[in-house]
C-alpha cells in the first residue's frame, strides 16, 4: 500500500503535466491513495476549484481531497471548510504559498493556519529553501495546528531536519523536481521516522521522480512501510489497511 499525500487533481499549464493519465499512473506504481489538491483552486481561484474537486470526489473511491485555502480570501475558505469537510470526502487543508503571495511569515498565512487547526485537520503547506524552518514555528506559535512540509524545503532539506526536531507537529513531505544524491537518506537519518510521509506532485510531476530518490536510499523495510502509508493513516484519520 501507498498513500500519496501530496497530489493534484486537473491540468497544469506545464508541459510535463500528467493529468490525463491519473489513475493509470497510480496503478503503475503501486499507489492504492491519493490526497489531491485542484488544480485550479491552487493557481487561479480555491473556491471554484474546490467546488469541481468536491463534484469528482464523487466519482472516485482511491481520491481524497485537500480543501484549498487562500490566505488573502479568509472569508471565503471558511465558508468552503465549513461546507467540504463534513463530507469526509475531504481530510486537509492545501496552502501554495508562492502562488497566493502569502509567505509563511506573513500575518495572511498566520491567519490561515490558525482557521485551519480551528478544524483538527492537517495542512500541507509548500515550503522552499529555509522557509520550512518559519513553518515550524508559525506551527508552534498555533496551538493544535498539524502541518505538513510540502518539498520538505526542496533545495533546503537540511533545514527542513532542524524544523522537524524543533516541531514535534510538523511533518514532511519529499517530492521535488530534482533528486540530489543523498537527500532522503540524510533526512530520514536525522528525523523521527513517524514524522515522514511520501508524495509525488502528482499531476505535475511523474511519480517516478519521487519513487526513484526514496529507492535510493535504501529504507529498511520498517521505515519504508512507515513513510509509504502508515505515517499518512495515522495523521490522516484514514480507514485502510493494508
Amino acid at each position: 500500500m501507498i498513500v500519496d499525500v501530496h497530489a493534484h487533481w486537473g491540468p497544469w499549464f506545464f508541459t510535463m503535466d500528467v493529468a490525463e493519465l491519473n489513475l493509470a499512473t497510480m496503478d503503475r506504481y503501486g499507489i492504492g491513495v491519493s490526497i489531491v489538491s485542484a488544480t485550479e483552486a491552487v493557481i487561479y481561484d480555491a473556491s471554484s476549484g474546490n467546488r469541481a474537486l468536491d463534484g469528482w470526489l464523487g466519482t472516485t473511491e482511491r481520491h481524497y481531497g485537500y480543501v484549498t485555502v487562500n490566505p488573502r480570501r479568509l472569508a471565503e475558505a471558511e465558508r468552503d471548510l465549513d461546507e467540504y469537510l463534513p463530507t469526509g470526502r475531504f481530510v486537509g487543508v492545501k496552502i501554495h504559498t508562492d502562488y497566493t503571495g502569502s509567505p509563511v511569515t506573513s500575518p495572511q498565512l498566520r491567519e490561515a493556519l490558525a482557521l485551519v487547526a480551528s478544524r483538527g485537520v492537517p495542512a500541507l503547506v509548500h515550503t522552499w529553501g529555509a522557509s520550512v524552518l518559519d513553518l515550524a514555528q508559525a506551527v508552534m506559535d498555533t496551538p493544535g495546528l498539524r502541518a505538513i512540509a510540502g518539498h520538505m524545503g526542496a533545495d533546503g532539506h537540511r533545514y527542513a531536519v532542524e524544523a522537524a526536531r524543533s516541531c514535534d507537529r510538523l511533518w514532511l513531505e519529499p517530492c521535488y523536481s530534482h533528486a540530489p544524491a543523498g537527500r532522503i537518506a540524510q533526512v530520514v537519518a536525522g528525523v523521527d521516522p513517524g514524522r515522514l510521509l511520501f508524495g509525488t506532485d502528482s499531476t505535475l510531476i511523474d511519480p517516478a521522480s519521487a519513487f526513484g530518490a526514496v529507492a535510493a536510499a535504501d529504507l529498511s523495510p520498517g521505515v519504508a512501510e512507515l513513510i509509504a502509508w502508515r505515517n499518512a493513516v495515522q495523521l490522516f484519520g484514514l480507514d485502510i489497511t493494508a
